[in-house]
């Protein structure tokens, strides 16, 4: 038993138009079957995609906080001039220039139209195969400890900790990776973004949950009422959603 993120789930004022730049931001298409705004490569929806782990954009009443978010997108680049194309375009889309303490960094930091902060990363050999997204990056206390759980969690091979940082990455070898960065701040509001995890056809939710709750993860009432998923929070309280199988 175990679980596979299938999207990061990213809540806006305006789900539609925050969808359409991760759309353009990612080459993606947007897609908006319903209330939420799925981002997910073109070609027509395909959910839950085989490879990539798409993003959903979730319309709430309550605009972003100033205080940075603890989970961010890394976006990949394949030269130095595929990033400074892809900086110039999405400020031209509504991206503005974050400033988060990264001081003189080869990576640019930017927050799309609601203020998200994301990073767009000079290239690298490691993500060069990953597709647009190169990582999913969740500050914490304890890398280790994160690693732990998740790796418990998902089907995903972890692939370095240390201290300071653990990498996850999909055991077939696709998509982004899920980092987890040592960081001095705590946190103190709840998640803009977070992950969406899907059981495997098959595999019952509610005993997926259970197993979630063993490992130490906590119940989590933000109001969303009687709905198909479960809310629940990671060791040190991000928030991510246990999705029903469809």
């Amino acid at each position: 038993m175990a679980l596979r993120p299938v999207q990061v789930n990213i809540k806006a004022l305006d789900g539609l138009a925050v969808g359409r730049f991760w759309a353009e931001a990612l080459g993606w298409s947007a897609y908006s079957p319903g209330v939420t705004t799925y981002v997910g490569p073109a070609g027509g929806l395909v959910w839950p995609d085989p490879v990539v782990v798409g993003v959903d954009v979730v319309p709430v009443p309550e605009p972003k906080t100033t205080t940075k978010n603890r989970v961010h997108l890394d976006l990949a680049t394949t030269s130095a001039a595929h990033q400074a194309e892809l900086v110039s375009r999405l400020k031209a889309l509504g991206a503005t220039a974050a400033h988060v303490g990264q001081g003189e960094v080869p990576w640019t930091v930017l927050a799309d139209p609601e203020g998200n902060e994301f990073c767009v990363l000079e290239p690298r050999e490691v993500y060069r195969d990953t597709g647009p997204i190169a990582a999913i990056v969740v500050d914490c206390a304890d890398p280790r400890a994160m690693a732990r759980f998740w790796g418990e969690a998902m089907d995903w091979t972890l692939h370095e900790v240390t201290d300071d940082q653990a990498v996850l990455r999909s055991a077939r070898g696709v998509g982004p990776y899920l980092e987890f960065l040592r960081t001095p701040d705590v946190k103190t509001v709840p998640d803009r973004i977070h992950l969406d995890l899907l059981p495997y056809p098959g595999d019952d939710k509610a005993a997926e949950v259970a197993r979630l709750r063993a490992l130490g993860a906590t119940d989590l009432d933000l109001g969303q009422g009687d709905v198909p998923w479960t809310c629940l929070a990671d060791p040190e309280g991000h928030e991510f959603c246990v999705l029903a199988p469809s």
